[in-house]
């Protein structure tokens, strides 16, 4: 038994010092101030400790380990110190115990700069005349804070008195004096919040003492003996009453006192109340002798049974500070390692294209649904809200889906194309049109209305279009980035370094694709670009190729959870141009129906004549418009209609020839073939001294080490309490 408790309490202190979580068997005290705790803690150790009544600072539990020692005549008390299993010089004056918990506590809350810690202070006390037992005292409940204290000192007090109560190992030995009712009881809710059957919960009421002067009865003590009505009929308490005198004494005369209280309920309760009181049922609960017996007991039972599953724990626990204590070796060993540090580096990298690579290919790995974004998160993470000159809201399919890599790039393509086709031919002032028109005119030939309109088209597109192409460019960029765990977690450094050098690959990506694709857009947008008169795009190759695109872009969208009108509103660029050409086939102020069967450029059905590609100089749209406007309108109207067929063309070479695959090719193209290049050549590709600055702070090393040092501190003590626990469990 006394091998079992030594075991115990070693594997209690280590516990403490290393911040273990063991289920041990413990007692903790709670209660209010001045509901005894103290005095009974000293009655438990044989001892006064606090004749002086110091106010001690309960801000901070207190760990009391008793130690029955025979050869201990006078008291051998040590404290633990802070963050270690050691404990320092024992303390003989008892009555610097309490000053050295003030100093202690005072210095805690010094450094944590609150009103209460739940860091333990443990005190193991040798005495021959005390048991073998472990109490954890804690702060008692208040109230209201006292002076200097913060108000919220009481909330805090229960808060961690309930953490510390909380452990469904621990005993909860529940002191409240014998005047307070238990149906006024201010704490006993406190203590059925956290015990609410209270199975592990030992009630003491205590200075009982006070409480007898009321019985004259039988029945008056069985009945409060009993406490029927409020605490069920399994709780049966303790009641205690302990010497009130707080002169110093001697020891002897200590325990002698306490003794003589005991002697002194019993034989009260026995000659000073008629008919005495129930002593076959309550004799064993009345007495503070009773009470230590008991706690010895009940302590040492639980010890037997809980020593299996603490076996067990501890080697588990072994198992893995050994573990911690390799990696954590290998980690130094390899911080002095460059070469070991510049083949894993360069692997991890390697993983993480290769990863990249897969993203863009289509994989399910990592979780979409975690990493994943919908069209909204890319577009407000991502800072761009919407598309510019665009006023209707862009709703491509699977916007709603959570997407990420290649899947998400093609969605953000699609959304460019609706987007694209959402621009309206912006309106041109009379003014604008006038000088351009005027100044093309007075350069000779028959083409100058056809040729301002080209003019005025190039300008707008070159206008309305750039921004829609650096706005994809930018959200091409955003939507290219993944993220892969490996064995380089633990280097801060080098994944930012990484990250920093992936993004500026991506950065230098859109900043090169935006000047390519701005080329193409001025080439197109070119006085020598022949686009403006090609006349088999809007109604031919247009709809096919969007057609075709369209159909290659399935929608995963919950459509059930779609309203009609939704559907019917549903953006596709294939829905955008024919609109757009519909509009283009719409001139403002066009005659009727009959005036232009007149002309004879009108079908039945309503189909315009298709023009044949200009490739002479007088036969073409600006010499048929110039013939024909007189008669269909004014020359503004004229001109803006022609340059609104022409802005679509435009647009629709761009979509449709240019851009599209410039951006594919441009993106994902360099993402698999010379992202590890440009990563090896911003990482690798530097001398060592830099190299290792991604690697190691300032003070890394002497970390490492101590925490190396304190990984061992922790394997040889539970490697220890390991060994002692085997030799208990042969004994069972």
């Amino acid at each position: 038994s006394k091998s079992r408790f030594e075991a115990y309490n070693r594997l209690q202190s280590a516990a403490v010092a290393f911040g273990e979580k063991l289920p041990i068997p413990e007692i903790v005290a709670l209660g209010g101030q001045s509901d005894g705790k103290s005095s009974l803690l000293e009655a438990l150790l044989g001892f006064q400790f606090n004749v002086r009544e110091v106010e001690m600072g309960t801000c901070r539990p207190l760990v009391l380990q008793m130690v029955h020692d025979p050869s201990a005549l006078d008291p051998r008390c040590r404290f633990q110190e802070e963050d270690s299993e050691e404990y320092g010089s024992p303390i003989l004056s008892s009555s610097a115990i309490a000053d050295t918990i003030k100093s202690r506590t005072d210095a805690m809350l010094k450094k944590t700069k609150t009103a209460v810690s739940s860091k333990p202070i443990v005190m193991r006390a040798e005495y021959a005349h005390c048991p073998n037992l472990t109490i954890i005292d804690t702060p008692g409940f208040v109230l209201k804070a006292k002076k200097g204290e913060p108000e919220s000192t009481p909330e805090e007090i229960l808060s961690m008195v309930r953490s510390l109560a909380s452990p469904p190992h621990r005993i909860l030995l529940f002191l409240q004096q014998s005047s307070v009712e238990w149906c006024s009881s201010l704490w006993l809710d406190a203590i059925r919040d956290i015990d609410p059957t209270f199975r592990r919960t030992l009630i003491v009421v205590s200075k009982f003492d006070n409480r007898l002067k009321e019985f004259t009865e039988r029945w008056e003590v069985d009945r409060y003996l009993s406490a029927s009505g409020f605490l069920g009929e399994n709780m049966q308490p303790f009641f205690v009453a302990l010497p009130k005198e707080r002169t110093a004494v001697s020891n002897d005369e200590f325990r002698k006192q306490i003794s003589q209280v005991d002697s002194d309920v019993k034989r009260h309760l026995k000659e000073n109340v008629k008919g005495g009181y129930d002593e076959e049922k309550y004799k064993s609960r009345i007495g503070f002798g009773c009470l230590r017996d008991y706690l010895e007991t009940e302590l040492h039972r639980r010890y037997k049974e809980a020593t299996p599953s603490i076996l067990a724990l501890l080697e588990q626990r072994c198992s893995e500070v050994t573990d911690q204590l390799n990696i954590l070796e290998s980690k130094i060993q390899a911080i002095s390692d460059v070469a070991h540090l510049r083949k894993s580096a360069m692997l991890f990298a390697s993983s993480i294209c290769n990863h990249m690579g897969a993203l863009i290919d289509g994989t399910a790995d990592p979780d979409p649904e975690q990493w994943g974004k919908t069209t909204d998160e890319e577009k407000s993470e991502s800072g761009m809200g919407s598309w510019p000159g665009v006023i209707s809201d862009i709703k491509p399919p699977n916007a709603t889906i959570r997407l990420y890599g290649g899947a998400a790039f093609e969605r953000v393509m699609h959304e460019f194309r609706c987007a694209a086709y959402s621009v309206q031919y912006p309106t041109v002032s009379r003014e604008k049109m006038s000088n351009i028109t005027l100044a093309h005119a007075g350069r000779g030939g028959g083409r100058g209305i056809a040729e301002a309109a080209a003019e005025i088209a190039r300008a707008a597109a070159k206008s309305w279009l750039a921004p829609l192409l650096d706005t994809a460019c930018e959200r091409l960029a955003f939507v290219l980035n993944g993220k892969k765990p490996g064995d380089m977690d633990g280097y801060v450094g080098f994944h930012a370094a990484l990250r920093r050098s992936y993004n500026c690959f991506i950065r230098d990506l859109a900043k090169q694709r935006k000047q390519l694709i701005r080329q193409q857009l001025d080439s197109v947008t070119s006085p020598y670009s022949q686009v403006c008169y090609e006349t088999d795009l809007l109604y031919g190759l247009g709809t096919n190729s969007t057609f075709s695109y369209q159909t290659s872009c399935p929608d995963f969208s919950d459509q059930e959870n779609i309203s009609p009108v939704n559907n019917n509103q549903q953006t596709s660029p294939g829905k955008l141009l024919k609109a757009a050409g519909e509009a283009f086939m719409t001139v403002p102020e066009t005659p009727s129906p009959d005036h232009l069967k007149e002309q004879g450029n009108f079908i039945e059905g309503g189909v315009r004549k298709r023009h044949p590609r200009v490739l002479g100089e007088n036969k073409l749209l600006g010499n048929q418009a110039s013939q024909n406007g007189s008669k269909k309108g004014s020359t503004y109207n004229e001109i803006c209609s022609l340059a609104e067929q022409h802005f679509a063309r435009i647009r629709e070479v761009l979509v449709e020839r240019s851009v599209t695959t410039a951006l594919n090719s441009g993106f994902l193209t360099p993402c698999r073939e010379d992202l590890m290049v440009a990563l090896g050549l911003d990482l690798f590709a530097v001398k060592d001294e830099k190299f290792m600055d991604m690697f190691v702070a300032p003070g890394a090393i002497d970390m490492l080490q101590n925490e190396r040092e304190s990984l061992l501190k922790r394997q040889k003590t539970l490697h220890s309490c390991l060994t002692e626990f085997k030799l208990v469990a042969t004994s069972l």
